[in-house]
């Protein structure tokens, strides 16, 4: 026996995200537990799970306690789903069972008669013999039963009944018994848990955990989804280490001969790198100018835009003589709303755009709309740095925007401090000289290779960036105050006569 022929038979659960959390899919003809508050998702990921089965050409099969058939059609038809081929069977618990005369109980198969709800479960499956099954939900039968003795026993019977019947079962549970039912988590071979939370402002945040899931490896941690038309989308935790490929490092040039000096040649490719400064310093012109460039090497870029719209940064582009073309599709710039995204949401995005657009630049603006994407900012730096990994690993370069509050150099403030983890980080800053608001530029940090430690004064016009000589003399031009050394002058306009 070869080890393949060793390896358990898998299950889709209908929704790609989840599979690759658990490493394939469910490990077939088990019984897991998928629980949650009302809300969750559960039911809408029992349905995907059964559909995949029905296209597969499995029999499938939905026992439901809480709902009604037609509710469970509506549901399905809201997404755009038909649940034709699904046998569904609706139970409802006689009258007589919630008296105490009547009392569900389990035991040994061989030692107890079952009751009639219980039979008429078990009686369903021995007639359909279904592939897959969700029996929906245990909060009802937990109410019948009346005790948690009685009830684990009945929960053990079942798992007992499907042992060895070559059918995968989901048994939804909602929680209403005070939380989680560490119990029930025990005999489960697997236990999925669906969590959703409402934050002050901004639609409901939504993520996945598998707390168990016997026989297999799966990606532990805290996975965001998101309940959309059409189902669950799962947005599994990125890991960089598990993702790259090979590629030859070369310089990343910009175009602008006198921006690539100041960074020793330009910036390598598969590295990370900061741009930081005011707003209106000129961050998210110098980050475009790269992706431009990318372009029209032939190279796709993407740009991932919380601050500006779409329409604003292509009239940007178009004032500065780089129109985006119509109909090109090498440079995608992505609206993204902070208050409507999850950051697994947004790694995702990211992380399509490598793999399936082939996308060689990616550009973040800005860390302060990232930062306000998080569901607690205390995970920033650690997401941040492994988004950074994975899109280095891919030999794709990133520039991340950070918009300082204040102007002058002792004002600053930045909204998390990422610059050890960027390769690179280049400053922009507004100094005053003759009564003028002027712009500068410096290389502070580059970790791949040399770089320039002047200061060159930075200018936007129709014909796009353009930098001056070294400001050599100079000196306060950090502190937005310089002071000229004696013998030198800062013409007007000298930053329009620079190099390109």
């Amino acid at each position: 026996m070869t080890p393949e022929s060793r390896l358990p038979q898998r299950a889709s659960t209908g929704v790609r995200g989840l599979d690759d959390v658990l490493h394939g899919g469910l490990i077939a003809d088990r019984l897991y537990l998928v629980d949650g508050n009302p809300g969750a998702g559960k039911t809408t990921l029992a349905l995907q799970f059964l559909l995949e089965g029905r296209r597969r050409g499995e029999p499938t099969l939905y026992v439901t306690l809480s709902e009604t058939a037609e509710e469970l059609r509506d549901g399905a038809a809201s997404h755009g789903w038909s649940l034709e081929g699904i046998r569904i069977i609706e139970l409802h618990a006689e009258e007589g069972n919630a008296g105490a005369d009547n009392e569900l109980t389990m035991f040994h198969p061989a030692e107890v008669e079952l009751n009639q709800t219980t039979r008429q479960v078990l009686a369903a499956v021995e007639r359909h013999s279904p592939k897959r099954m969700v029996f929906d939900s245990l909060s009802e039968l937990r109410l019948l039963a009346q005790s948690s003795l009685r009830y684990r026993r009945q929960i053990l019977a079942l798992k007992q009944f499907f042992s060895g019947r070559a059918c995968t079962t989901l048994l939804l549970d909602d929680r209403t018994a005070d939380g989680s039912d560490l119990q029930l988590q025990s005999i489960a071979h697997g236990v999925i848990s669906l969590e959703h939370q409402a934050p002050v402002y901004g639609r409901a945040l939504r993520h996945l955990r598998v707390v168990k899931f016997r026989g297999s490896d799966f990606r532990t941690g805290f996975h965001h989804l998101r309940l959309l038309h059409g189902g669950l989308e799962v947005y599994p935790r990125l890991t960089a280490s598990d993702h790259g490929e090979d590629f030859e490092v070369s310089p990343l040039t910009s175009g602008i001969e006198s921006l690539d000096s100041m960074l020793g040649g330009g910036i390598d490719i598969g590295t990370s790198t900061l741009i930081v400064g005011p707003a209106g310093s000129g961050k998210s012109t110098i980050a475009l100018q790269y992706a431009i460039a990318a372009t029209q090497r032939g190279d796709h870029a993407v740009v991932f835009t919380f601050d500006e719209s779409r329409q604003n940064i292509a009239s940007r582009l178009r004032g500065m003589g780089m129109p985006m073309e119509d109909g090109d599709d090498t440079l995608r710039i992505c609206q993204v709303d902070p208050a409507e995204i999850s950051p697994g949401e947004f790694a995702h995005r990211v992380r399509h755009a490598i793999e399936a657009d082939r996308a060689r630049v990616v550009v973040i603006d800005s860390l302060n709309g990232y930062v306000n994407a998080m569901v607690d900012g205390h995970y920033l730096t650690a997401q941040l740095h492994e988004l950074l990994s994975f899109a280095g690993n891919h030999g794709v370069s990133t520039f991340v925007i950070a918009a300082q509050t204040g102007m002058l150099a002792g004002q600053m403030g930045a909204p998390g401090d990422a610059s050890y983890l960027a390769d690179t980080v280049i400053h922009t800053r507004f100094f005053e000289h003759a009564g003028q608001v002027r712009k500068a530029v410096s290389v502070l940090k580059k970790r791949s290779g040399p770089h320039e430690h002047t200061i060159r004064e930075l200018h936007f016009d129709g014909r796009g960036v353009r930098l001056s000589e070294p400001l050599r003399h100079f000196r306060g031009i950090l502190t937005g105050v310089p002071v000229e050394t004696p013998g030198s002058e800062l013409p007007s306009g000298t930053a329009s006569r620079a190099n390109s």
